[in-house]
């Protein structure tokens, strides 16, 4: 009987490969796939009882994504309100993996599918983005032939549990997961296509690429700028207080004032001089309680981030990339869950017993395992994934920076569950001078409990106070009037944000971190010190503008309601076309409403920025006017002409200058030299067809290295070699200014191939090689050149001729051009001499050559 052949599939290669050693029992072999990230792993077992093959592979997170048809990404030709109502279809998400054509290719023939995608929704979605394109090809049989798996830890035991307890994927969660990326694609676009041109078109210190909105991103915003707001508004207030101390036990103790404060300096001063004569205070009373500081309880992802954030200073984002390749790689349990409450059956106490030779938790685990262990705390129990636990002792050393910072705090929040409440004695002490009465208060540690593991939780030495006897005299050391004023409330930080992104149900607990990061990149807010998040002016006045245009745009509200909608669907409970359409049109109409009175926000923005006019410095002519243009540096970098009132489009994130003065043949602008380094990529560019392309084929954002202009001395045909050695889209283009440390750049991809630094000229000949690359003319110096008898001139190919080939140096890619893999040597100019030396070939049609290049 032939054996069955079973595909499974994992969310990440790294895990698919832990999952494969584990199921495998250390028996699989490895072979590469047509996806290069992505291998599969074989091995022999048995499935439902027969005889199979197992093929282990994965996918790299979401196989597809949901975007608009090509011909409504213009955002030129497309109408924002528009975007409510155009299709929408599903594509490869990283169409240079091709997945797709990947998995269909590995799931030809196979009669099962295993699914180990992360048990969240998520998962559930890129299940069913998997079976899309697998049971097309699969082979057909009677019964269940899609499985999945559902685990929460990589280890042994729960990964051979979920292999014997196989369910099917979830569809009403990952119709949940399809609804929320809909509303978010057409509310997000829609928004900030229409905020970006409206305001970038207008203002030229924005300091920001886009001006987005979000349904999740702009309520996130709008907390940070609440807060914001109360700290601006806040009016400080002076109060008085009497400064009392007194002497015990070669110790100062400092009193409270039992009327707390006086706003009436006055009356403070009053009570001051009736009192401010005594030498002694009498301790009234002293009253000893103790109390219970209590244990956490299980941890879950929100209250890992928060203590992440807060206690070790490492944002939401980074926490979380930490914490997953900690659970890859078999630390922890799977990171992201709401739970708060063990399971039942949950073995804790192997899990202390293998986290007890850790030398800086061993003393409190072993206190545990001889009889100070209690049950955990009852926390909330979700029905998604345990808390977050350790699962494997590892030492500082291997793991390293905050890595290992992040997995101590999860090792100590663990045992701290299993551990008894901490003890306090809480002392307070009643005092007299004259009139007036004082206290004072300490605590000390009884049983440390929990805080063994959790020292920064314990109280400082400093905490306590001297022992007081009722009716003791005390001397006074100071008695004064203290003026002090009332504090606003500090700004958010990250900690404190994520409580009330989880309070009022903003996001996930997989897309808090997002939702956060988004709003620094975007330069909404700043991260200061102590992961506090401060609002640019940017981010103030757009929740400003949507206060006052429409406040269900901002406030939290509306966006916890569709994420309950969104629960319904995946609880089965609500329909998903039903929802999402109710969803969508409710944001159309917003939208039309926003469109509308638009001119209320930009009154905010006209008193905070500056006008494009006013904006940047004079330095490129116009072709239609000839007037100087203003380049204005401010995100996104751009040029404007204020005689035409029109702004050109610039390439980010790089320096641009004047190029020599030179003009573009075909409409007279003059053209730009944009540089990110002596290292990077350099090229010039006409600012009017970099946003308007003069030849069929030529995409937006189009520089002369992409211009196929047949005579231009910058354009493609002079100064193209080869088609790239790394992506499969681009040409290698000489750079004609890097001289005289010479390079081409991929005008595709960031590939850089340094050349000569011996050469004072190197151009492109008409002259083709045999293998396709354009043959360069070398002029090299005097004093360096590699050629025999001081000969300087040379003609060869950068990639056949063995002289050349000791001059490259590649940068962000490997070398794989074709000659290189076949071991072949020598082609034109491949011997000692100068031009003309060895065997020439007939020049090649070069604009022919570059058109395959393109396509």
């Amino acid at each position: 009987q032939r054996s069955r052949v079973v595909l499974m599939v994992a969310e990440k290669p790294s895990l698919a490969k832990s999952l494969a050693q584990i199921l495998s029992r250390g028996s699989y072999q490895t072979r590469p796939s047509s996806c290069r990230t992505c291998p599969v792993h074989e091995y022999a077992g048995t499935f439902q009882g027969q005889r199979a093959n197992f093929l282990f592979t994965s996918v790299a997170g979401h196989v597809m994504s949901l975007d608009f048809p090509e011909k409504y990404n213009s955002w030129d030709k497309v109408k924002p309100e528009d975007l409510f109502t155009a299709p929408v279809l599903k594509k490869e998400a990283n169409d240079k993996m091709n997945m797709e054509r990947f998995l269909a290719k590995e799931g030809r023939g196979v009669d099962y599918l295993v699914l180990w995608l992360d048990n969240d929704r998520e998962g559930e979605n890129i299940c069913f983005e998997v079976m899309d394109i697998v049971l097309p090809v699969m082979n057909r049989r009677s019964g269940q032939t899609v499985f999945r798996a559902k685990f929460s830890a990589v280890t042994d035991a729960d990964i051979h549990r979920a292999m014997a307890n196989l369910g099917s994927p979830n569809q009403n969660e990952a119709l949940a997961v399809d609804a929320r990326q809909e509303i978010d694609l057409r509310v997000g676009c829609s928004f900030t296509r229409f905020q970006t041109r409206y305001f970038q078109g207008k203002y030229g210190d924005l300091d920001s690429l886009l001006v987005s909105y979000g349904p999740c991103q702009t309520p996130t915003l709008g907390l940070c700028v609440d807060r914001h707001d109360r700290i601006q508004t806040f009016k400080p207030e002076p109060f008085w207080v009497i400064d009392a101390r007194v002497q015990c036990q070669s110790s100062t103790l400092t009193l409270e004032w039992d009327r707390v404060r006086s706003f009436d300096r006055d009356v403070a001063d009053l009570f001051l001089k009736m009192i401010g004569d005594e030498k002694h205070a009498t301790v009234l009373s002293v009253s000893k309680k103790t109390k219970t500081k209590p244990r956490p309880i299980a941890l879950n992802t929100c209250e890992l981030m928060r203590t992440a954030s807060g206690g070790l200073g490492i944002g939401p984002q980074d926490a979380m990339g930490i914490a997953e390749r900690l659970y890859i790689q078999g630390y922890i349990s799977y990171p992201r869950t709401e739970t708060t409450s063990y399971p039942a059956n949950a073995d804790l106490v192997s899990v202390l017993r293998l986290l007890a030779p850790g030398p800086d938790w061993h003393a409190a685990v072993e206190a545990l395992l001889k009889g100070e262990l209690v049950e955990p705390k009852g926390g909330k129990d979700v029905g998604d994934h345990p808390p977050i636990t350790p699962l494997r002792l590892a030492r500082e050393g291997e793991l390293t920076g905050n890595d290992w910072r992040l997995y101590d705090m999860v090792v100590r929040h663990f045992i701290a569950t299993l551990s008894p409440d901490a003890q306090l004695l809480h002392t307070t002490a009643s005092l007299r001078i004259g009139s007036e009465q004082f206290s004072c208060s300490g605590q000390q540690m009884l049983s440390p409990g929990f805080t063994r593991v959790m020292h920064w939780l314990a109280p400082s030495d400093e905490a306590r106070i001297p022992d007081l006897v009722q009716g003791e005299r005390l001397e006074v050391s100071r008695l004064a009037l203290a003026e002090r004023h009332t504090s606003a409330p500090g700004y958010l930080t990250e900690s404190e944000l994520i409580s009330l992104m989880e309070k009022h149900g903003i996001g996930t607990d997989a897309s808090i971190p997002v939702h956060i990061n988004n709003i620094c990149v975007r330069n909404y807010v700043e991260i200061a010190s102590g992961r506090r998040l401060i609002p640019t002016n940017l981010g103030v006045v757009l929740v400003h503008g949507y206060y006052k245009i429409d406040p269900d745009l901002v406030l939290p509200t509306m966006r916890g309601a569709v994420e309950a909608q969104l629960n319904e669907i995946a609880m089965g409970k609500a329909d998903y076309r039903a929802v999402l359409d109710f969803a969508v049109e409710t944001f159309r109409r917003k939208f039309l409403y926003f469109m509308a009175r638009i001119d209320s926000m930009d009154e905010l923005f006209e008193v905070s920025f500056t006008p494009l006019s006013a904006t940047g410095k004079p330095l490129s002519r116009c072709g239609k006017c000839l007037r100087y243009m203003k380049y204005i540096v401010a995100k996104p970098s751009r040029l404007h002409c204020a005689t035409c009132d029109e702004t050109y489009s610039l390439p980010q994130n790089g320096k641009i200058m004047l190029y020599k003065e030179l003009k573009c043949p075909l409409d007279g602008f003059e053209l730009v030299l944009f540089s990110t380094g002596p290292r990077g990529q350099s090229y010039p560019l006409c600012p009017y067809c970099f946003s308007n392309p003069p030849f069929a084929g030529m995409k937006k954002n189009s520089a002369c290295v992409h211009c196929t202009h047949p005579t231009c001395q910058h354009a493609l045909p002079q100064h193209g070699v080869c088609a790239c050695i790394e992506c499969d889209a681009g040409v290698l283009v000489l750079d004609p200014n890097s001289a005289p440390k010479w390079k081409m750049a991929c005008n595709g991809c960031n590939l850089v191939i340094m050349l000569f630094e011996n050469a004072h000229r190197v151009q492109c000949s008409d002259d083709m090689c045999e293998c396709g690359a354009t043959i360069l003319d070398i002029d090299f110096n005097k004093k360096d050149t590699p050629l025999d008898q001081g000969q300087t001139k040379y003609a060869g190919c950068l990639f056949c001729d063995p002289l050349l080939q000791k001059q490259l140096s590649l940068r962000h890619a490997v070398l794989r051009h074709p000659m290189h893999r076949r071991g072949r040597g020598g082609g034109r100019g491949g011997g000692r001499g100068g031009r003309g030396r060895g065997r020439r070939h007939q020049p090649k049609d070069k604009m022919a050559s570059l058109d395959q290049y393109f396509l």
